[in-house]
């Protein structure tokens, strides 16, 4: 079988979804009383949201939270919370214009893969609602059938998302440089350095911060959610 040619990256939280999945899966946990104290379950996720996004946020200080979450349950009551969350946030957030930039790539046939820092139990059903069919996220450790917290192997986060689509591909016996074309959408700073990686860089729905750099680099912006921007202004 002959590899493909082009290589499309796709970031998640608003840049295919006009959200973050991370921040509205503990919001959804904490208005539905799965999150211990509510208020302060709030204002935990607020806090670590506005440092993601000020820059100042380590993987494993969201960890800490983030993937605590997921010790609440057993994994077959953690998946009935999440289908419910899926179908009260996450599947109305679907846009057709987000599905239809992935259908683009996927019926070139180009390689596609969602690459996200939020968690792969938060994410891989948001992948499967879009039709990716591979997913790089933040791996959360499992123990006996239990999420215990911790993240397993090198975060999908900042420098580390290049780190695990290198370790991706190689397990395709592929690398970077193998493709004629690599696009990576993303919103974020936290992703400059894959977004440095690739030979086609779309700063999507950027960040002001993305914008300007995107705008310096001559580097292509996509606003998929223009309409809804504009609603807000």
């Amino acid at each position: 079988m002959t590899a493909a040619k082009r290589l499309a990256l796709f970031d998640l939280d608003h840049t295919l979804l006009p959200l973050d999945s991370d921040y509205q899966w503990a919001d959804f946990l904490a208005r539905t009383g799965r999150a211990g104290d509510p208020v302060q379950a709030q204002l935990r996720n607020d806090d670590l949201m506005q440092r993601y996004n000020a820059g100042n946020l380590t993987a494993e200080q969201s960890a800490e939270f983030m993937l605590g979450l997921l010790t609440r349950a057993a994994s077959s009551e953690l998946a009935q919370w999440h289908e419910a969350f899926m179908a009260e946030v996450v599947r109305p957030a679907i846009l057709p214009i987000a599905r239809s930039l992935v259908q683009e790539h996927m019926a070139r046939g180009d390689l596609c893969a969602i690459v996200t820092a939020t968690n792969e139990f938060v994410t891989a059903p948001i992948a499967r609602a879009f039709g990716v069919p591979h997913l790089i996220a933040t791996i959360p450790e499992m123990h006996d059938g239990r999420y215990t917290g911790r993240i397993q192997g090198v975060p999908s986060f900042q420098a580390g998302k290049v780190t695990r689509v290198k370790q991706w591909l190689a397990g395709m016996d592929l690398a970077l440089a193998d493709f004629e074309c690599s696009f990576f959408y993303s919103d974020s700073p936290n992703d400059l350095p894959l977004l440095e990686a690739v030979t086609h860089p779309v700063a999507t729905n950027p960040s002001p911060t993305l914008r300007q750099v995107a705008q310096q680099r001559r580097w292509k912006i996509l606003d998929l959610f223009q309409d809804m921007q504009d609603a807000k202004s």
